[in-house]
């Protein structure tokens, strides 16, 4: 009997060794895969974006969502202009400073990492920027060549050139060079070395955003980006591309709209006139809803309707209604000013409001502000009028379809909206297409005004208002501006020019209240 139960215990102690090896082996076939599955969940699930308590650096370099569908990984950012450095601008100027991004410095003096206008947030595991608002509508001034750059929002970008932006990342795609052999590298280089996981990611990484630039390229295959120059977009085209219009296939009159990018302050006032109305939004007036003003510019940012942040586009749109531009830096002579401010009523204010803040007319029965003016009657530069159509205008009104925030309020109009002159300081050149360097030159018969200037300076006139026209700066060149080349012609807007020049320069010193 003793045998047998010492023989039953060797039994029981041999299948409890087997036991637990079993549960080892288990735990070890499970909970390595679990562990590994937990920890790439870990890294590569959830989604960081970057944002901020202030509104205006939210607005400088806050996530709209954009970078999650857009996005360039932020090594790749960083390589980019180092590995590619032969298809920069040809300007003077390096890496992402040849398309007139603009730094902020940090406490010590030295470059943030990012550019005004560039958002960042980390997805699918690794830290990818893209643009946000402020690339369009956030420049340096500065108040003379020796002074220092001051950073302004929610104005026109007058440096940034968003068509050779494009048009470098559209032929680095295709540069044989956009290999893993010689990215990655670059990247390890700059990021002082990589991990075994990241290498991995990103020489994956490669393949994914050379088919990404490739497909964004043929889009906007028939439209030539280097047209825009510095301070311009062609935004309709860029719409039609993002609703995958065939732009080689359009007539060439749809084809080429470039025109300014506008400030955007004040939008209270916009959405509300005195008579209860919403002023005509966009050079072209083809949209009197703010919201959707706002979230089809969004769409710039690369935020869609799939992975759009309301609630930071919210608090932007919040911030806009109120925003004001600053005030102009120089002396006003003040009895001048008060002497235009007569003429100035009498030849602008009907179409532009009484002043900078008050967008309303003297008389309310020739009350204009914010309506279309018809191409027959301003007579300025129709390219960009040409360019946005019927089509694009009934495909636009499909956007956020399924949901409470579809579009409903574009539609073709006649002409140019009369937009009010809010900060009209800081948003030369002027009209719709940048193609009058000050607001002085604007009320010289078109013939007068003059035929060729340069862009992308920061310095301001305060005589004439608006940006001198300098072809370099310390080595730094200008876009020469040629009125006679398409979709830049400075002719139409006839109001004041037949004024003496006293009357005019009265005029330039009232809206210098603006």
């Amino acid at each position: 009997e003793y045998r047998g139960y010492f023989a039953l215990e060797l039994q029981d102690m041999a299948a409890e060794r087997w036991r637990r090896r079993f549960q080892a082996l288990l735990a070890l076939v499970i909970g390595i895969p679990l562990l590994i599955a937990i920890l790439a969940a870990m890294r590569f699930l959830p989604y960081r974006p970057v944002n901020y308590t202030n509104i205006e650096d939210q607005f400088k370099y806050g996530s709209t969502g954009g970078e999650r569908n857009f996005g360039l990984p932020y090594w790749f950012w960083k390589a980019l202009p180092v590995v590619f450095a032969d298809k920069l601008p040809k300007n003077g100027d390096t890496g992402w400073k040849a398309f007139g991004f603009v730094y902020e410095k940090d406490e010590h003096g030295n470059d943030l990492d990012v550019p005004v206008g560039m958002m960042r947030g980390r997805d699918l595991g690794i830290d990818r920027v893209f643009i946000t608002c402020a690339a369009c509508h956030a420049t340096t001034v500065r108040e003379a060549a020796d002074k220092p750059p001051k950073v302004y929002i929610a104005m026109p970008a007058a440096r940034f050139d968003l068509g050779l932006f494009q048009q470098f990342l559209s032929d680095i795609a295709l540069d044989e060079r956009f290999r893993p052999d010689v990215i990655v590298p670059e990247i390890e280089r700059q990021a002082g070395g990589l991990g075994p996981v990241d290498r991995v990611i990103y020489t994956l990484a490669v393949p994914i955003m050379q088919a990404q630039l490739l497909t964004i390229r043929d889009r906007f295959m028939g439209v030539d980006p280097t047209v825009y120059g510095p301070g311009r977009v062609d935004t309709w085209n860029a719409a039609k591309a993002g609703l995958h219009f065939t732009l080689k296939n359009l007539p060439e009159r749809e084809r080429f709209g470039a025109t300014d990018f506008p400030s955007i302050w004040n939008q209270r006032k916009r959405m509300h006139r005195a008579d209860g109305q919403s002023m005509q939004l966009h050079w072209t007036g083809n949209n009197d809803s703010t919201n959707e003003r706002n979230l089809s510019a969004a769409f710039a940012t690369g935020a869609t309707p799939s992975n759009i942040d309301h609630f930071q586009i919210g608090r932007l749109e919040e911030w806009l209604l109120d925003a004001a531009p600053p005030p102009f830096p120089f002396p006003i002579d003040q009895a001048k000013a008060n002497a235009g401010k007569e003429l100035y009523y009498a030849n602008c204010a009907s179409c532009h409001g009484k002043s900078g803040q008050d967008f309303s007319a003297p008389d309310p029965k020739h009350d204009y502000v914010g309506f279309v003016t018809p191409i027959e009657v301003v007579g300025t530069d129709r390219a960009h009028y040409d360019s946005y159509t019927y089509d694009c205008a009934t495909v636009q009104d499909m956007n956020y379809a399924g949901t409470k925030y579809r579009f409903t309020h574009f539609r073709k109009t006649a002409g140019y909206a009369n937009a009010p002159l809010d900060g009209i300081w800081l948003r030369a050149p002027y009209l719709h297409n940048g193609s009058v360097p000050t607001l002085r030159d604007l009320l010289e018969p078109p013939e007068n005004r003059p035929k060729k200037f340069y862009r992308g300076y920061d310095v301001i006139d305060p005589v004439k208002v608006g940006y001198q026209s300098v072809a370099s700066e310390n080595g730094r060149n200008f876009d020469e501006f040629d009125t006679s080349t398409k979709t830049r012609g400075n002719g139409g807007h006839l109001w004041g020019t037949k004024l003496n020049p006293a009357q005019k320069d009265a005029i330039v010193e009232y809206m210098k209240t603006f």
